[in-house]
Parts: C-alpha cells; sequence; structure tokens
C-alpha cells in the first residue's frame, strides 16, 4: 500500500491540485490584508499639434513626454468579497487535502483486495499441487496392481484421467496467479522490469483466523457509534460539508454585492519634456519640480447593471440547494454502506468458521477415503467425488477468510483506522 501511494499518478494529480488550493488560499490572504500597488513610464513623440504645459497654449512643435508614476489602492468595503474569498479558499484547501485522503483509501483497498487475490490463488496452486503429486503416486501404484491383476485397466485409465484434471485445474489456477499478481503490480506501479516479490506464507493470517473465531472481536463495536464516526469523519461527508458551507459564503458574498463599495488609492507621479528648437529644464529638476500626489476616497453604488446581481444571487442560492442535497445523499449513502460493511463482515466471519469447519471435516473424510482406495475399498471415481469436496472445501475456506479479512478492513477505516494503518 505505501508502495503504491508513493507512486500513484492519482496522489501526484491530488497532489497537483493541493498546490493549486494552496495558491488560491495566499492569493486571497494577499487580496484581504495587502493593497494593490502598481508602478508605470511611458515616453512619446508628438509631432504634430499639442498643448505646451507651461503655458496650456496649442503649438504645433515636435515634443518629447516622458512620465512616471507609482500608485496603491485598497478596497475598505467590497461586500465582504475579500473576506468571504479568503474563507472559502481556507475551506478548499481542506476540501484537497481531504480528496488526497479519499484517493489513497481507493488505492489502498485496491491493493489489498489483489494481493489477496495473489495470495489466494497461490496458496491454491499448492493446493492443487499437493493433489498432482497424491495422483502421480496414486496413478503409479494403480498401474503396479494392475500388473500384479489387483486391479483392472479401467481403474487404472480413471485414475490417468483424475491426474490429467488436477494437471489441468494447476494450469488454470497458475495463470489466475500469474493474472492476480500481474494486475497488483499495476497497482502498485510496479516497474515493469523488476520481478515483485510477494509474501504469501498462509501463517500470517492465523492472527485473522484467530480473530473471527471470537464473537468479542468481531461485535466489539457498537454499530451506532461507528455509524456516528463516520458521519462526522468520513472525508466523503466532510467534503460534502465543506463545499455546502462554501456555497452558503459565495450566496452571502453575492448578497452584499448589491451594497456600495468604497475604496482608498493614493499615488505620485512626475514627467519630463522638451521641445525641438526650444530650451527646456533638465531632466533632474523637471524630474523634481514636476512631481505630485493624490489622495483618493471612492465610492461606487450600484444602479442598474441589467440585473446581473440579482442574476449571481440566484445562481448562489440554487448551487446552495444543491450543495445540501448533496450532503443530505452523502450522509444517507455513507450511513448505508457502513451498516452494510457491518453487516458483510459478521456474515463473512460465520461464513468462515462454516467453511473451516467443513474444510476440516472434508480432510478427514479424503484421508478416509485415500485409504479405501488404496484398499481397494472404494473405485476410482467415488474417491474422485470425495476429492473434488475436499478441494472445494479448501477453495471455499481461503475465500471466506480473505472476504472476511477485506470486510474487517472496510469496518476498520469507517471507524477511523487508516488501511494502510491495519
Amino acid at each position: 500500500m505505501e508502495y503504491a501511494i508513493s507512486n500513484s499518478t492519482k496522489i501526484r494529480i491530488q497532489q497537483a491540485a493541493i498546490g493549486d488550493a494552496q495558491i488560491d488560499r495566499r492569493d486571497a490572504a494577499l487580496a484581504l490584508f495587502t493593497p494593490q500597488i502598481t508602478a508605470q513610464t511611458y515616453a512619446y513623440y508628438n509631432f504634430g499639434r499639442s498643448i505646451d504645459p507651461q503655458t496650456n497654449t496649442y503649438f504645433n512643435t515636435t515634443s518629447f513626454h516622458n512620465n512616471y508614476g507609482v500608485s496603491a489602492g485598497y478596497d475598505l468595503f467590497d461586500g465582504f468579497k475579500a473576506v468571504n474569498n479568503y474563507k472559502i479558499s481556507k475551506t478548499g484547501m481542506l476540501i484537497a487535502e481531504s480528496q488526497e485522503k479519499q484517493v489513497e483509501a481507493d488505492i489502498c483497498l485496491a491493493v489489498m483486495e489483489a494481493y489477496y487475490n495473489v495470495v489466494y490463488y497461490r496458496r491454491l496452486c499448492d493446493v492443487y499441487e499437493e493433489q498432482v503429486a497424491v495422483a502421480e503416486q496414486a496413478l503409479a501404484k494403480a498401474r503396479r496392481q494392475e500388473e500384479l491383476g489387483q486391479k483392472g485397466h479401467a481403474d487404472v485409465i480413471q485414475m490417468e484421467a483424475d491426474l490429467a484434471d488436477r494437471q489441468y485445474d494447476l494450469t488454470n489456477t497458475c495463470n489466475m496467479y500469474n493474472d492476480q499478481k500481474m494486475t497488483l503490480a499495476d497497482l502498485m506501479f510496479w516497474p515493469v522490469d523488476e520481478k515483485l516479490e510477494i509474501v504469501t506464507d498462509f501463517r500470517s493470517f492465523a492472527g485473522a483466523q484467530d480473530d473471527s473465531n471470537s464473537s468479542s472481536v468481531i461485535l466489539s463495536d457498537s454499530e451506532e457509534s461507528i455509524v456516528s464516526f463516520a458521519l462526522e469523519h468520513n472525508p466523503d461527508i466532510r467534503i460534502a460539508s465543506w463545499k455546502e458551507l462554501n456555497a452558503k459564503r459565495e450566496l452571502n458574498t453575492a448578497k452584499w454585492q448589491l451594497l456600495p463599495s468604497v475604496g482608498l488609492y493614493a499615488g505620485w507621479n512626475t514627467s519630463y519634456y522638451s521641445y525641438q528648437g526650444s530650451q527646456t529644464a533638465p531632466f533632474g529638476e523637471q524630474f523634481r519640480n514636476n512631481g505630485g500626489e493624490y489622495v483618493q476616497l471612492s465610492v461606487s453604488i450600484p444602479i442598474w447593471n441589467r440585473m446581473s446581481k440579482h442574476s449571481a444571487i440566484s445562481r448562489r442560492q440554487h448551487a446552495l440547494d444543491k450543495a445540501t442535497a448533496e450532503l443530505y445523499q452523502k450522509r444517507r449513502d455513507v450511513e448505508s454502506e457502513v451498516r452494510r460493511a457491518i453487516q458483510d463482515r459478521d456474515g463473512a466471519a460465520t461464513a468462515y468458521r462454516q467453511a473451516q469447519r467443513k474444510a476440516e471435516v472434508q480432510a478427514e473424510a479424503y484421508t478416509l477415503n485415500l485409504k479405501k482406495l488404496e484398499q481397494g475399498l472404494i473405485s476410482p471415481l467415488e474417491f474422485q467425488t470425495a476429492n473434488n469436496n475436499y478441494l472445494k472445501a479448501q477453495a471455499d475456506e481461503m475465500n471466506s477468510l480473505f472476504k472476511y479479512l477485506i470486510k474487517q478492513a472496510v469496518v476498520r477505516y469507517y471507524n477511523g483506522v487508516e488501511y494502510v494503518n491495519q
């Protein structure tokens, strides 16, 4: 799981989204707490009629003009737009981080399921390898008994067919193992030119088997407490809740835009000019003497803007209604998912205990039938039926165990334990 998270392109995409959210938060903070400052300069030649800045009269002499200026402005009141935008950007940061956690959980669950599939088919391959070895030994013994006249040729042929079936099942199972191993490598973004070594020791799941046999472990958490925790801390619900909060802030901002806005501005500028064929003051002297400052307080009163502000309010109201409905739906979905996960976990634990008991009985029956086959008390066909039951019981036991482990992990995740920490 850790390797998959560290190499996943989905995580890299989400980290880029977090970077954008950080930039949005920075821009909103600067817009709220700092003024806007600009500096400008320009220079131009005038070849036609212009105004003499000294006499304020027209003349037709070619002139050169050069201007410098610095200005600063700050919105004293903008309908709380900057304040709300800053709050929205902080919530947006939380949303991006929760979405990253959500992506991590999806990756971990997919890796977990793929890993259990690999272990399942690897263990099944081991079982079939044992069955093939037993079938080969039984066939060799049957052929010897046929030579001694203790078995008929039909029995030998039947055992050869049974061996062929076991070899066919082994091949198919090994192919499925390789396929699931490739799936796991893809989910982990494992390098294609490196071999992926996976620990599939069945004894590592002994603790889970003990847990599944203990009702106190399975049912230790109250269903209502898990549901309550999930409704408060689940990333899906928190994201939906933050989106609803942002929708409320955007609606309030749109409503406040109907009020006048107030801004404070200040600046300084100077200029230099010269005329063709005339004597003008030097650049430094003009730069000092032509300098001027200004302070401006402006009030902008919206009177008629073709109903654009009212339309914005209606759209924000619809967005809030949508976000509220999505939050309600998400809470309903998560609650259903949690209750279903708990039910599936408990059902999987019960199924595993039953499958475990069935596997024990079938293993004992298989051992007895193998002895009967060696003594000639049952036919190869009867032994094949018993063998198939034994194989199915083993497969069912492993399958039910891994289903229980996955369902148990899902419930723990809803109860606040990340998949990677389980």
